[in-house]
């Protein structure tokens, strides 16, 4: 599940659970963690000699910018459709460049998808949409019979 979003690397239709956009957002976070890690043993391995330090810290920068490179169509691609989930536009990411809209996004990735289909496409966990015919309402009507044709014996 962690790797689903780069099995789809460039695929923007569809949707994404929380749990497939969130164990996306932890590897990055691991590799881009375990890259700093990497310069600070280099860093300290190297006793201070400037020379070795630039060449390990601008082949470790160089690895951190050729993955972020790399994870940027798979990012956006699964960011959208986890946008799609709840029923939401791609377009609404663009919050991201106005002030306070990323906490908008953030709080977006969050929150559970629609159940059901909805207009872009099938509902990943399976379930059905309101208003199916499995969905249970919580009317009790004595058996054989549907609510009172009455008003008055309701």
């Amino acid at each position: 599940m962690m790797f689903e979003a780069l099995r789809k690397y460039a695929e923007f239709e569809g949707r994404a659970r929380r749990s497939e956009y969130w164990l996306f957002t932890l590897f990055q976070a691991l590799v881009t963690f375990g890259l700093f890690l990497l310069l600070v043993v280099f860093s300290a391995a190297t006793g201070g000699d400037e020379d070795q330090l630039g060449a390990a810290a601008a082949m470790i920068l160089a690895l951190l910018g050729l993955f972020c490179l790399a994870m940027f169509i798979p990012n956006l691609a699964v960011s959208i459709r986890r946008l799609h989930d709840s029923d939401k536009s791609g377009g609404w990411l663009l919050l991201s460049f106005v002030p306070f809209g990323g906490f908008m996004v953030f709080i977006f990735t969050l929150l559970d998808g629609t159940p059901g289909e909805n207009r872009y496409g099938p509902d990943p966990k399976g379930r059905t949409g309101y208003g199916h015919p499995t969905v249970v309402h919580h009317h009790y009507y004595p058996p054989g019979g549907g609510p009172p044709s009455d008003p008055a014996q309701a």
